[in-house]
């Protein structure tokens, strides 16, 4: 009896805290700059893979391959899908005019398993000039490394009357990390625009009745990792692309009767109704009002896209009425106006 009069009262508690709570959540769509920001005057990228094995590493190389029971060629097509994967996503992208993929390039050196050293600009030059593009896309490196974990169980396999039986066996757990990282060139302005580096897991598992059959268990690793790579080079390519978020926003519903009424207008979509009931609180002489409603009206500025007004706003609602909560949305509208910034430079013709 104790148990539930304390549950109840938690419930009451919580429900009387939600209808006491002096602000209401909004959100809204905004678009974002591309992570990897390539000039809009750009119009012509070059792909080149820089991932196999140099001659002079290749005896490391094949070591490592025995050791993490890697397949005979997984690395080098799971490279060639990444790369495939990120020409295919740039073309999809309708932004640039030419992509091209170079091949048997002796100018840039192969890496192994890290982040080898940037090419020199002297080699990104030749290798752009001589191929007529921009920008170069380098996968600097790309490596699986598979772990397995061995051990004895009990395996099921049907006997001579089509009955599953439970016989003493071996189960195989393969774990297959992929490393694989990018660069981003830009030939005209002699910089690096991006790098990047990132690690994706493909666990497998197999059972039989011996290690053989246990490993041969183990079906569909290599294909789950050429699509991972697949993946990987075509979320790159999506980094270019500006992106379509929504965001959340916190705005004050109580502090007078119009906060009330414009908590209801807004509850309908009709912001423009609700900001004319915080312009008309703006001087109240209430300071925890006036401030509130500062602070509302640049929330109403930020939904309508003028950023400098809503930092004005928010910043008066901080500085002259002590509203705590809009020094934080001022520093938030702030790095919004660069982003806005950034994303009108990549989106400029």
């Amino acid at each position: 009896m104790k148990s539930l009069y304390f549950y109840m009262l938690c419930l009451a508690v919580s429900f009387s805290f939600l209808a006491c709570s002096s602000t209401n959540r909004l959100t809204m769509g905004i678009t974002q700059p591309a992570q990897v920001s390539i000039a809009s005057d750009v119009l012509h990228i070059g792909i080149i893979n820089r991932s196999e094995a140099s001659e002079k590493n290749k005896v490391v190389d094949n070591i490592d391959k025995i050791l993490s029971l890697e397949g005979l060629n997984m690395d080098k097509e799971g490279a060639q899908k990444a790369v495939s994967g990120l020409r295919f996503e740039l073309e999809r992208g309708n932004r640039f005019e030419t992509i091209k993929i170079i091949d048997g390039n002796k100018d840039f050196e192969k890496g192994l398993g890290v982040f080898p050293a940037a090419l020199s600009w002297d080699v990104v030059d030749k290798i752009c000039k001589e191929n007529g593009v921009d920008v170069l896309f380098s996968l600097e490196f790309y490596d699986t490394d598979t772990a397995a974990d061995y051990e004895m169980t009990m395996v099921k396999i049907p006997n001579n009357l089509g009955i599953l039986a439970e016989v003493p066996g071996h189960r195989i757990k393969l774990n297959t990390l992929i490393k694989n990282g990018w660069r981003v060139y830009d030939a005209a302005n002699r910089i690096i625009v991006d790098e990047y580096i990132t690690n994706n897991q493909v666990n497998s598992m197999g059972e039989g009745i011996n290690p053989v059959k246990a490993f041969e268990a183990v079906i569909g690793r290599k294909e789950a990792v050429m699509d991972i790579s697949t993946n990987l080079g075509a979320n790159y390519a999506r980094f270019t692309l500006p992106a379509k978020v929504r965001i959340a926003r916190e705005y004050f519903v109580k502090g007078s009767d119009s906060f009330k009424m414009a908590k209801r207008r807004a509850l309908t979509g009709n912001w423009d109704g609700a900001a004319e009931l915080w312009d008309a609180e703006l001087n109240n002489p209430k300071l925890k009002v006036a401030g509130r409603a500062h602070f509302n009206m640049a929330i109403s500025n930020e939904i309508n896209g003028n950023l400098s007004r809503a930092i004005e706003f928010a910043s008066k609602a901080y500085t002259d009425y002590g509203t705590k909560e809009a020094l934080r949305y001022v520093n938030t509208l702030k790095r919004r106006v660069v982003d806005q910034q950034e994303l009108n430079r990549q989106l400029a013709k």
